[in-house]
């Protein structure tokens, strides 16, 4: 079935024909029509699947036809999400989509001044993304009002679980009616969620698009044994074979994120770094450039491994190894999106292995294995432009040379 065949707004149908969309994901068709029809939605579905267009456009189509509206417009739908970049990215997806009808999106999230996102709520809105810090602060201060909202979205829930807002999605319902649709969407489920979603939901229809292969099957998996001073060298390596490349870099620590970057930027190499300790204004200039292809490296942590979309990721690099194996999913899940293919590197020191193993484990496969000969892992070390450590290169190359002649004299 495509779009076109939808009861939907032509508005709607205009914009997706110019955004590409032909016919719905798997989670967009399961998830449309229930929706229309005023359903509770309990959705479960991968990272990549689509999930946001999936309740963007039957929410948009619901709105633009709502008979009875207030005399001051107010939130008629609000979607909650854990992150900042998250916020700003649906933001975008409900825009593009609502580009040709009179609704008006708005995000609210933390890091930046509020009097602007006052203004915007009182001039009006119909969709509200928030993060749960700063629609709280409104709330306080009285200058959100959710009494009329009429749809409610929580988006990447287990992340919000993950982030300890429990509470504040249960203290979220005090403020809002108590007739209401609502649509919960996650990546996993598991007790705890589903204890969440029933307690808020009413007679939902359950959809879950799980395929076996946690991993789009459109990303390619590599990883290769390297020691954990020796992986600035073998970036530097990968980085200048793909010199047109987009490639988003995962590390472990926002300090890590920082030394990785000044490693690359000895040896002329232009990166970005996003993490929770950037402010907002300038997390979104970073963005910016990256989603653009203007600096073609992003060095993060897993502020960014989940939900964030950004186009044309042509490789994932686990610099560092994720602490659990469901983050690798989230990671390598920035390529490979939609259609497009990706290839997904990770770097393994001998510390990291059990770590490999797990994900291996979590994954229900090996991953494929980048053999690396003591030849050519010399010779990276060696041949980097970083000029720190000349010396300890130096012995290396003597000792590259020294066995290269032991194996000349046995093959005379």
């Amino acid at each position: 079935m495509k779009f076109e065949q939808y009861r939907i707004a032509t508005e709607l149908k205009r914009a997706l024909d110019e955004m590409g969309f032909k016919k719905p994901t798997d989670i967009q068709y399961k998830a449309i029509r229930p929706i229309l029809d005023g359903t509770d939605v309990l959705a479960v579905a991968q990272t990549g699947t689509g999930k946001t267009a999936a309740f963007a456009i039957p929410v948009l189509h619901k709105l633009m036809y709502v008979k009875h509206k207030p005399d001051k417009r107010q939130a008629k739908c609000l979607v909650m999400v854990p992150t900042r970049e998250l916020a700003l990215q649906i933001a975008k997806v409900f825009r593009t989509l609502g580009k040709y009808t009179k609704l008006k999106i708005t995000a609210l999230v933390g890091g930046v001044d509020q009097e602007h996102q006052i203004e915007q709520l009182v001039n009006g809105t119909d969709v509200l993304i928030a993060t749960p810090g700063r629609m709280f602060d409104l709330l306080h201060q009285q200058k959100l009002d959710l009494n009329r909202t009429e749809i409610l979205v929580l988006d990447e829930a287990d992340l919000m679980l993950d982030y300890g807002f429990i509470k504040d999605i249960q203290d979220v319902i005090k403020f809002l009616p108590d007739y209401r649709q609502t649509l919960f969407f996650s990546a996993t489920i598991n007790s705890e969620i589903k204890d969440i979603a029933y307690s808020i939901v009413r007679n939902p229809i359950r959809i879950q698009v799980s395929p076996q292969d946690p991993v789009s099957k459109n990303i390619t998996h590599f990883v290769a044994f390297v020691e954990m001073d020796d992986k600035r060298f073998f970036l530097e390596r990968l980085v200048a074979e793909r010199p047109d490349a987009k490639i988003l870099i995962f590390v472990r620590t926002k300090v890590r994120a920082e030394r990785v970057a000044a490693a690359m930027a000895r040896v002329g190499i232009q990166t970005l770094t996003i993490h929770s300790e950037k402010e907002q204004s300038d997390r979104a200039e970073i963005m910016q450039k990256f989603g653009s292809g203007e600096v073609k490296l992003l060095i993060t942590t897993d502020l960014n491994a989940r939900g964030v979309d950004i186009p044309n990721v042509d490789y994932v690099v686990n610099y560092d190894l994720p602490d659990e194996a469901e983050n690798y999913v989230h990671r390598v899940g920035r390529t490979g999106r939609g259609m497009a293919k990706g290839i997904a590197y990770s770097f393994c020191a001998k510390e990291e292995k059990p770590v490999l193993a797990e994900i291996e484990n979590y994954l229900g496969k090996p991953i494929n294995i980048l053999e690396i000969d003591k030849e050519t892992y010399v010779e990276t070390v060696v041949l980097t432009e970083d000029t720190k450590d000349d010396n300890w290169k130096a012995l290396l190359k003597d000792a590259a040379a020294q066995g290269e002649k032991k194996k000349r004299k046995k093959k005379k």
